[in-house]
């Protein structure tokens, strides 16, 4: 059974390209490298297995071979899936908060510990113990306990 298993995985193969033009494909790496699956979202087009990422990067080698440029080809995704596709989205009004959000978040978290931190500290009073206080937590911590 270890045979078999060990001999099924030494003789698999990472899939081929589709394409035989090796500059078409590394046009297409590099493309697609810079562009989000839309299925997986933490993966990018060129790593990911979906379906969908499949017929993305077919859609890019179709353009590619039709002599769109990189831009070209970027645009054309961008106006079809927004820009949320790109890993690097442009910084521009409508993606402001894709850049600033995660900051803005930071400062107001840590804003609001200190806030909480300085009401805490001012509700805790320090006051001494009375005598009668004092002399109940002496005894109680000069009691010998049995054995």
């Amino acid at each position: 059974m270890l045979f078999i298993l060990f001999t099924g995985a030494a003789m698999a193969k990472e899939a081929a390209p589709l394409e035989t033009d090796e500059a078409t494909e590394n046009r297409l790496v590099a493309i697609s490298s810079e562009l989000r699956c839309l299925v997986c979202q933490n993966e990018s087009l060129s790593g990911s297995h979906a379906e969908l990422a499949i017929d993305l990067r077919r859609e890019i080698r179709t353009l590619i071979k039709d002599g769109k440029s990189d831009s070209e080809i970027m645009e054309f995704m961008v106006s079809r899936y927004g820009d949320f596709v790109r890993y690097r989205p442009p910084l521009k009004g409508t993606t402001l908060l894709l850049w600033f959000g995660p900051a803005l978040l930071f400062v107001g978290a840590l804003g609001a510990l200190v806030l909480y931190l300085r009401r805490r500290n001012k509700a805790i009073k320090d006051t001494p113990l009375s005598a009668a206080e004092q002399q109940q937590a002496d005894r109680l911590l000069n009691v010998k306990e049995p054995q």
